[in-house]
């Protein structure tokens, strides 16, 4: 029977980084600035503006953004793996979760006629907030997968995620009763 190693995290600092380089999953070492540092960067601050989000959340939103958080763990995980072809946690069953939940945010809600400017109450700006630190943390992936590709999921679960953000961020002005403000371009030639 082999025995589930743990991790302790008492010590903070390391000062192995104070050369401006980080440890990856695996063992081997790059700068701070690499592509794959950044991916996941980027990701451990989309997972922190979910956490202002449940803040403002009801305790059913509140479970699926936690659940969101989790995996967003997992891929920040699969994206600091320095091996080659590293495991993913996430699998096909957490994107279509995602999208079950984009579906069910959005029914009832009246069909869009124009882009939305973020806003719409306390908890719709901050998930719209999110969904742009989401497209960015795609964007990354999308440049760090250049260097080192990551599975494929990885990308889409990042995608499918924006998509449930902006979703959740409507649903939140409905119920909350605030006001979704539509762009109103000023040239429209």
């Amino acid at each position: 029977m082999s025995e589930k190693r743990v991790v302790t995290l008492s010590k903070l600092y390391t000062k192995t980084g104070d050369d401006g380089s980080t440890g990856l999953v695996g063992g081997s070492r790059c700068a701070k600035d690499d592509l794959r540092v950044h991916s996941y960067g980027e990701v451990d601050e989309l997972n922190a503006c979910l956490g202002l989000v449940a803040q403002q959340a009801d305790v059913e939103l509140r479970q699926k953004v936690e659940f969101v958080q989790q995996c967003l763990f997992d891929l920040g995980a699969h994206l600091a793996d320095g091996r080659d072809d590293p495991k993913i946690a996430l699998g096909a069953q957490d994107i279509e979760q995602l999208e079950s939940w984009v579906d069910a945010a959005l029914e009832g809600l009246p069909i869009l006629t124009s882009f939305v400017l973020p806003g719409g109450g306390e908890l719709g700006a901050r998930l719209h907030l999110a969904r742009c630190v989401a497209r960015r943390a795609e964007r990354a992936l999308v440049a760090a997968n250049r260097q080192a590709p990551r599975a494929p999921q990885a990308l889409h679960y990042l995608n499918r995620l924006s998509d449930l953000l902006f979703a959740w961020s409507r649903a939140a002005a409905h119920e909350q009763g605030a006001a979704e403000l539509m762009w109103k371009p000023k040239n429209k030639g």
